[in-house]
C-alpha cells in the first residue's frame, strides 16, 4: 500500500469520526441552550462529511449499488463474527460492564444490518424493486427495522417512542 493510499484511508476515518463527534457535540450544545454553538458544530460536521466523501471517492470506495451492498454485507459480517466478539470478551475480562453492554448491543444489531443488506442485495440482483417503506432506528441500541417501529425494541427493550424514522 502506498503512503498516499494509507493517508487517504486515515483521513477518511478521521473525518468520518469528526463528523459524528461534532453532531453529538451539537446535541449537547442544543440541550444546554447554546443554539449558535450547536449550529457551528453541525456546520463543521457537514464540512467533515464533504472531506470524507472526497477521500472515499479518491480511494475508489463508492461504486455501483450492488457493489456497495456487497461491501456493506461483508463489513457487517466482519463486525459481528470477528470484531465485536473479541471486544466483548476483552471488556468482560477487564470488568468493563458499560463497554461490554455497548459492544454487545452493537454486535446484535450488526447481525440485523447484515440481514437487511443481504436482503436488499438479493432483491437488487433479482431485479425486484423496493417497496418504499420507512426504516426505524432505535435510538438506544441502533436496532433497525423496515416498515413500522415495534412497540418494544427486541434488542434492548426500549419503548416505541425511542425509534426514529428514516426516509
Amino acid at each position: 500500500m502506498s503512503d498516499t493510499r494509507g493517508n487517504l484511508e486515515a483521513a477518511f476515518a478521521g473525518e468520518s469520526q469528526a463528523n459524528r463527534k461534532y453532531l453529538f457535540f451539537a446535541e449537547k450544545a442544543d440541550a444546554e441552550g447554546h443554539q449558535q454553538v450547536a449550529r457551528l458544530f453541525r456546520a463543521a460536521a457537514e464540512a467533515e462529511t464533504v472531506h470524507a466523501r472526497n477521500h472515499l471517492k479518491v480511494l475508489g470506495g463508492i461504486k455501483s449499488t450492488a457493489d456497495n451492498l456487497k461491501v456493506a454485507v461483508g463489513g457487517e459480517q466482519h463486525e459481528f463474527t470477528e470484531m465485536y466478539p473479541g471486544f466483548i470478551q476483552q471488556a468482560k475480562a477487564e470488568g468493563k460492564g458499560d463497554a461490554e453492554r455497548s459492544f454487545d448491543l452493537a454486535n446484535r444489531v450488526e447481525q440485523i444490518h447484515h440481514g437487511l443488506f443481504r436482503s436488499a442485495l438479493d432483491s437488487l440482483e433479482k431485479g425486484q424493486g423496493s417497496e418504499g417503506k420507512k426504516f426505524y432506528v432505535c435510538q438506544v441500541c441502533g436496532y433497525t427495522v423496515e416498515g413500522e417501529a415495534p412497540d418494544k425494541c427486541p434488542v434492548c427493550g426500549a419503548a416505541r417512542k425511542m425509534f426514529k424514522a428514516v426516509e
